[in-house]
């Protein structure tokens, strides 16, 4: 019999024939004019970020997986579906709900629409026919609410995982109010082979940080900065990012994954150095927005100009999910960052 860490090995074997890709991007979602999602727009902003991601989360916070409502969850992840297949990136479908029944709900509606065929299998054949539909897994945080013990967070998660599906656990304390502790994830990861992956965004890293044993789950940071660091390569903690800056620079973060890999340390650092540097300053700049959340809005703000080029209209700017533009005086200080750090492009990517 199979122990724990053979059985999670066999399924990231079947989910990732060629390696788990190093940067992954939790998509932008875009609106119309109207408030309604603008699939043509994604779609482009996809092909234009793609050549460096191999990887996708989908819907997560900062494609407002928080905010979007069963339909609209529906929708886009029926995207997301086609996008990665056609594509030959990989999923991961996220199920940003506080609650656990609410989780339990939702993800009942998403496995109806993902064609995983149905049936008892070996685990390395099963994972393949997932991996061959371009999904990777499942991805949800802790039950939400800072009285929560360790105790109730435990077993919200068990009870998803108790279904048997491929799942990314997620850190997100700034949105959950909640925080998987060390012990917590090395007893679930223990039970639970099908944990595959693990994103931390919470700047803490208490998890990658702790002598505890990971059980070879995949980690990858999602707090933003300093990233040449955080890489093996450099005695880091994680084995890739996930990172919502990918929205904006993928190439430039690919860049620094390949210098570390590559052993070109010093590109790596300079670059990761600015790109630290410009995330900081626009992540300032749009602190006073009350709708959306800093990594959605930092990072529509920057695509504004990357997918429109320096001309852009501040007056017309990207749309949020509480059907309100990002305010033109919000760009135009975001516009002069990105060209003091040489980051504007001379032309937008739709244009």
């Amino acid at each position: 019999m199979k122990t724990v860490l053979e059985t999670r090995q066999a399924w990231i074997r079947g989910l990732f024939p060629d390696g788990i890709p190093r940067l992954w991007c939790p998509l932008l979602t875009h609106y119309g004019p109207d408030g309604a999602i603008d699939f043509g727009r994604m779609e482009a902003h996809l092909d234009a970020i793609s050549p460096w991601v191999g990887g996708y989360l989908i819907p997560g916070s900062t494609g407002d997986g928080w905010e979007l409502d069963e339909e609209e969850t529906l929708r886009v992840t029926e995207f997301a579906l086609a996008q990665v297949r056609r594509r030959g990136a990989r999923l991961l479908i996220g199920v940003l709900r506080g609650k656990t029944a609410d989780v339990q709900k939702t993800l009942s509606g998403l496995l109806e629409i993902t064609g995983i065929p149905k049936g008892k299998a070996g685990e390395e054949k099963t994972a393949r026919a997932w991996g061959k539909l371009g999904v990777a897994g499942f991805t949800v945080c802790p039950p939400a609410g800072n009285t929560l013990t360790q105790a109730d967070i435990e077993a919200g998660l068990s009870a998803i995982l108790d279904r048997g599906l491929p799942t990314a656990l997620y850190q997100l304390p700034q949105v959950t109010e909640s925080e998987v502790a060390p012990e917590t994830f090395a007893r679930l990861v223990a039970k639970y082979p099908r944990i595959v992956f693990f994103k931390d965004s919470s700047g803490g890293d208490r998890i990658a940080a702790s002598d505890v044993d990971k059980g070879g789950v995949f980690l990858v940071r999602g707090a933003e900065g300093d990233y040449a660091r955080w890489l093996r390569e450099a005695d880091g903690l994680y084995d890739g990012f996930l990172l919502s800056t990918a929205n904006c620079f993928a190439r430039e973060l690919s860049k620094v994954v390949k210098g570390m890999e590559t052993d070109n340390e010093r590109t790596a650092v300079m670059l990761s150095r600015r790109l630290t540097d410009t995330i900081n300053e626009v992540f300032t700049i749009v602190r006073p927005l009350r709708s959306g959340n800093a990594f959605t809005n930092a990072n529509k703000a920057m695509d504004h100009f990357l997918a429109f080029g320096p001309k852009a209209d501040v007056d017309r700017g990207p749309m949020l999910h509480a059907k309100e533009r990002i305010p033109g005086d919000i760009l135009a200080a975001t516009r002069e960052v990105l060209r003091r750090h040489a980051l504007l492009p001379v032309k937008g990517y739709l244009v």
